[in-house]
């Protein structure tokens, strides 16, 4: 069973420049400088996405579905997972060095990155989902009803309490405005293969 999340049920962990909604889809306006990192080989720690969070279960999957209109460096957008301040996931879509990747950010203290291109989903509607199977996570992207992809297998502990929504950042510009589509929970993934 497929549940969509009202837009007015999560809390963001930063308020956006603006946000409205439009025939039932968020516009949300991201703040110039807005990002998520910590520390790996830029040295700096950033705090300020807009995630929109609510409680998520184990028990079901999370997706949030984002129009990709990037243009400039580190536009990012898709879904962000929290367990801590220090502990956290995003995944999703970023524009760097002059091209769309789909990837993900795993943060346990320490921030790694992973991303591949996609310059052919430019300008569509991409879904990225999580799934929580025994003492991982995994996330998974596919651009309107092509085939799903693994993008991330990443380690969380079972008990772990977590919260999940739809994020973006803009830290090289402003005027970003990014257009979700929907934000739904749904029959999580039973297996990984």
């Amino acid at each position: 069973m497929t549940i969509n999340v009202p837009w007015t049920s999560g809390t963001w962990t930063t308020q956006p420049a603006a946000t409205r909604e439009a025939d039932g889809r968020l516009l949300v306006t991201a703040v110039e400088g807005s990002d998520a990192w910590r520390r790996t080989c830029y040295g700096f720690v950033h705090d300020d996405e807009h995630a929109l969070l609510a409680d998520w279960s184990r028990e079901q999957a999370v997706e949030v579905t984002v129009k990709a209109d990037f243009t400039e460096q580190f536009d990012q957008a898709g879904l962000f997972v929290r367990v801590a301040a220090e502990r956290w996931i995003k995944a999703g879509l970023e524009f760097a060095d002059g091209a769309l990747g789909l990837g993900a950010v795993v943060t346990d203290g320490y921030s790694d990155w992973s991303s591949t291109p996609v310059p052919d989903w430019a300008g569509r509607e991409v879904t990225v989902r999580a799934s929580r199977i025994g003492d991982a996570v995994a996330v998974r992207a596919r651009v309107e009803d092509e085939p799903w992809r693994l993008i991330r297998l990443t380690p969380l502990a079972p008990s772990a309490r977590t919260q999940a929504g739809p994020y973006c950042c803009a830290p090289t510009r402003a005027g970003l405005t990014l257009e979700f589509a929907s934000w739904r929970l749904t029959e999580p993934d039973a297996a990984l293969h």
